[in-house]
């Protein structure tokens, strides 16, 4: 006859094995767990196709989301989850790093550029000197001007940049169509609503944006450099940790560098 004893510490035996059982798949299913990512808008095509070759390649996937670097710089101390942050400009990374809401100083990417656009049909050329653009203002042909909002888009500023040099900045005044981020002003231009718009090359050399109309790069020197810079932020987990490294793989590089990227200064892939 089994003793009371005995049946208790098999019943404790048979609970520990379940609640091993369950940390277990407790911690499997963290670790396969799909982080977010919180991504600068010129990436909306380059980092999907990125994180595709990372799930084949691991068996891990990813929740990305995209808008401009500043807002989500002021989302993450907020407590917005994300586990990995792509930021357009390398100052919102750096700042997080020192607000100690990162795990170290990330690393930098990726460089971007900046063209102007103009659909099919529009009475503005894609001129990236942007002589026609001021011609357009002149005579009338161009009613908005489409960019990134400067006060939290870093293409938006780099747009603002070049419009000064061109001395066209004040003059537009009025006459900006400001997108969220670089992507919704990349639309505006696209769909006409717009007769023109400063956008990302990255975004630019999408074949929906090739369908939609035409673009010219803008010369690098009309604006500072758009130096771009990843961080992993504070508990983060497995699968990013793992995506953060695997951006070092020279096949990274050759998408974003199709994509119409830069690679930062000193980069060996």
């Amino acid at each position: 006859m089994t003793s009371p004893h005995s049946h208790a510490s098999l019943l404790v035996r048979r609970c520990r094995t379940v609640l091993f059982a369950l940390l277990l798949l407790s911690s499997q299913a963290a670790a396969a767990a799909e982080p977010y990512v919180a991504a600068a808008a010129d990436l909306k095509f380059a980092l999907p196709e990125i994180a595709e070759a990372f799930a084949r390649d691991t068996g891990r996937k990813l929740k990305l989301s995209f808008g401009s670097s500043g807002n989500f710089a002021r989302q993450i101390p907020q407590g917005a989850p994300f586990e990995l942050f792509f930021s357009a400009d390398e100052e919102y990374a750096r700042r997080l790093a020192e607000q100690g809401r990162t795990e170290g100083p990330g690393k930098p990417y990726a460089v971007g550029r900046i063209a102007v656009f103009a659909a099919k049909g529009s009475p503005v050329k894609a001129d990236g000197e942007l002589s026609d653009l001021a011609a357009a203002l002149r005579d009338g042909r161009l009613k908005h001007l489409a960019i990134a909002n400067p006060e939290h888009a870093p293409y938006g500023r780099a747009a603002a940049q070049a419009l000064r040099h061109a001395g066209l900045w004040e003059p537009l005044q009025g006459r900006l169509a400001l997108g969220e981020n670089a992507a919704q002003a990349a639309q505006f231009a696209a769909s006409g609503s717009a007769q023109a718009g400063i956008v990302p090359y990255s975004l630019a050399l999408a074949p929906e944006m090739g369908r939609a109309g035409a673009f010219a790069l803008i010369p690098e020197a009309w604006h500072a450099p758009l130096r771009q810079r990843v961080v992993l932020l504070k508990g983060a987990g497995e699968t990013a940790r793992m995506f953060y490294d695997y951006l070092d793989r020279p096949a990274v590089a050759a998408i974003l560098r199709r994509h119409g990227f830069g690679l930062p200064e000193g980069s060996d892939r």
